[in-house]
């Protein structure tokens, strides 16, 4: 069995779920309407630049980090949007589940039990 072979069989998997359609699905609709692909946009943007300053070591103020959540919470309102930001979330724990799924595998090299 070759490891890459079957890491490129996981990621043709994970790009053929229906996480991923539901992702796709979800961005023709935001691209089809200004406004919501401005928001989400610009929302993207301003999440980018705090987790690039985080990254760097400089905790944002609290202000900032609540402006943040409300905005979250207002794109919530937006259906498109909030479809798009259930689908990512599930793509996210179908990703997390795989990386512990491969990390428990390996655990027993490092004294971890099976």
């Amino acid at each position: 069995m070759n490891v890459i072979d079957k890491a490129h069989e996981l990621a043709r998997a994970i790009k053929d779920s229906s996480e991923v359609a539901d992702i796709t699905s979800a961005m023709r609709v935001i691209e089809a309407d200004q406004e919501s692909k401005r928001m989400l946009d610009n929302f993207r943007q301003s999440q980018i630049e705090l987790q690039q300053r985080m990254m760097n070591g400089e905790m944002p103020p609290q202000e900032e980090m609540e402006k943040m959540e409300k905005l979250f919470e207002v794109l919530n309102l937006n259906l498109g949007i909030r479809r798009l930001f259930d689908a990512e979330r599930r793509l996210s724990v179908v990703i997390e589940d795989v990386n512990k799924i491969i990390t428990d595998s390996l655990s027993q090299m490092y004294g971890g039990a099976q």
